[in-house]
């Protein structure tokens, strides 16, 4: 208990300022000094009292100021590690230095003057042909009003240029004046922001920059100077090289390398036609059994089938609705095209899955095997779809096949990376537990990590399927058929009808199977 409550023992009311609390929390301030001592290195007395100082201040601005932030800028917050602070101040200053350029050596007026030149030079040419028109018993009247009109173009001109020559000085005070804001801010902000490191540094002392370092110091100083003077250049200097606004790169060397690629694949190409040959009869087969059982039964079957599958699994109210959906899509005529949508999709989303779960439990297991897979789950997933599509041609062909094949690559690291949230979320205790009462690796698996991972799985199964609608457009452009096919149709001809029809047939389609997963998924939970 604290002095002042062995005073009063009086309670603190709810009405009582919470400064009056903090205030009666004794510190250890030799500890504290000895700590920031250790965080800020040179200069440790001082920021031990500006530290103190903004501990003390509640409610209000602290009344500290750093005089070494103000005067060196970014380059303080550099040597300190605040690389935030330095990078933020860095591009503010940058503008202010710009500013300064233009107003002390910048041709403000230039593209005016160039203008007026050239309007004056024009504006002569019509003079002396309405001259040699006169000389020669013509009429050069209407050569003499298009250079008399061009001569006063002119003279606008060479004001607009002059009056931008003499905004010069303004520009170069309000630059002044804007630099020896940031400055005060700075000086001003410095060790409010410092602190916080500091706070951050008790907490992870390894992770948190501390002290001031020469290198920080010297990248900081790089830094600076590469970006501003040729930022300041570039902004206040006319008829700059053309090396600084555009990368003198050969175009020898595209050439060069897009040739050799070509070749690469083609070679590929080559060599693996039967693999990727057989790669292409094993989704064909996946694909033909899910259009027979989708397009080759009776509709009426289909359709009761998908009635009943989505009343038992999401409820009357989505059965109701995939009813309404399903009878949208058969009375407009979409319905095998819709169908053969459903197996393109249901067939990568097999695939996905059957390939998806096992590798995602493989790297929820090991953190070794998940490193190694990380970097190609996100080429798979931020690789834009136009761009992979060219390899799948180029090894698989064209049509439905391929289609599929770009499918999975876009829709299975969903399935892989849920998964694997969900395996290594399964608690360490309920494992433990379970090998202590002689469960096998298998056991374990099957009847503990499988069901307490069930939830993250089957979200990833859920983006997995929608992700995959989404690529059906994109499919149509290498042969795929369905509802993209009608969509690129639209596309071609500028057709709006056919085109908002198609989406809606697609959004139904999108919606009745992102229903009935997340209702089966809902009522498997509830039981």
């Amino acid at each position: 208990m604290s002095t002042a409550e062995q005073l009063d023992p009086t309670p603190l009311s709810e009405e009582q300022p919470r400064a009056a609390a903090v205030r009666d929390i004794e510190v250890d301030h030799a500890a504290l000094d000895a700590s920031i001592a250790d965080f800020a290195g040179p200069n440790a007395g001082y920021y031990a009292r500006a530290f103190q100082s903004i501990h003390d201040t509640t409610g209000s601005i602290p009344r500290v100021f750093n005089l070494a932030a103000a005067l060196f800028g970014p380059f303080w917050a550099a040597a300190r590690g605040i690389w935030g602070m330095f990078w933020g101040f860095l591009i503010l200053e940058i503008i202010a230095y710009v500013q300064i350029g233009r107003g002390a050596w910048g041709d403000l007026g230039a593209d005016a003057l160039a203008q007026a030149e050239r309007q004056a030079a024009r504006a002569q040419d019509f003079l002396d042909r309405a001259a040699a028109a006169a000389a020669a018993g013509e009429d050069g009247s209407r050569f003499e009003t298009l250079g008399n009109n061009l001569m006063r173009a002119a003279e606008r001109s060479r004001e607009t240029a002059e009056a931008a020559a003499a905004d010069a000085n303004m520009i170069l005070l309000t630059g002044l004046a804007l630099l020896i804001f940031l400055r005060v801010v700075q000086g001003l902000w410095g060790n409010v922001v410092y602190e916080k490191q500091y706070t951050r540094w008790r907490v992870a002392p390894d992770e948190v920059a501390s002290g001031r370092t020469t290198r920080n110091l010297l990248m900081g100083l790089g830094l600076g100077l590469v970006i501003v003077p040729l930022t300041v250049y570039r902004f206040t200097i006319e008829g700059v090289p053309d090396w600084m606004t555009a990368f003198p790169a050969n175009p020898d060397t595209y050439s060069d390398t897009a040739r050799w690629l070509e070749g690469v694949i083609d070679d590929a190409a080559r060599g693996g036609a039967g693999a990727f040959d057989g790669i292409v009869l094993g989704v064909r087969q996946v694909l033909d059994g899910i259009s027979l059982a989708l397009i080759g039964t009776p509709w009426p079957v289909v359709m009761a089938v998908i009635f009943v599958v989505a009343w038992r699994s999401a409820g009357p109210r989505v059965a109701i609705f995939t009813a309404a959906a399903l009878a949208y899509i058969a009375f407009l005529g979409y319905w095998e095209i819709a169908m053969e949508t459903v197996a393109l999709v249901g067939a990568a989303v097999v695939l996905c899955v059957v390939i998806g779960i096992p590798l995602g439990i493989w790297f929820g297991k090991s953190q070794r095997a998940y490193k190694f897979a990380e970097p190609v789950l996100d080429l798979m997933q931020t690789l834009p779809a136009f761009v992979y599509l060219i390899p799948i041609i180029a090894f698989f062909g064209t049509g439905n096949p391929p289609g599929i094949l770009a499918t999975i690559i876009f829709g299975m690291p969903p399935v892989i990376r849920l998964t694997a949230l969900g395996m290594r979320g399964v608690p360490a205790n309920i494992k433990e537990a379970a090998t202590a009462f002689g469960a096998t690796r298998w056991q374990l698996l099957k009847d503990v990590e499988l069901p307490l991972a069930l939830p993250s799985i089957m979200t990833g199964v859920n983006q997995t399927i929608l992700m995959c609608l989404s690529m059906v457009v994109i499919i149509s452009l290498i042969g795929g058929g369905g509802l993209g096919q009608v969509i690129l149709e639209a596309l071609q001809f500028a057709a709006k009808g056919p085109g908002l029809l198609g989406g809606l047939a697609i959004l139904f389609v999108a919606m009745v199977i992102d229903r009935i997963v997340q209702g089966a998924f809902r009522r498997a939970d509830q039981r």
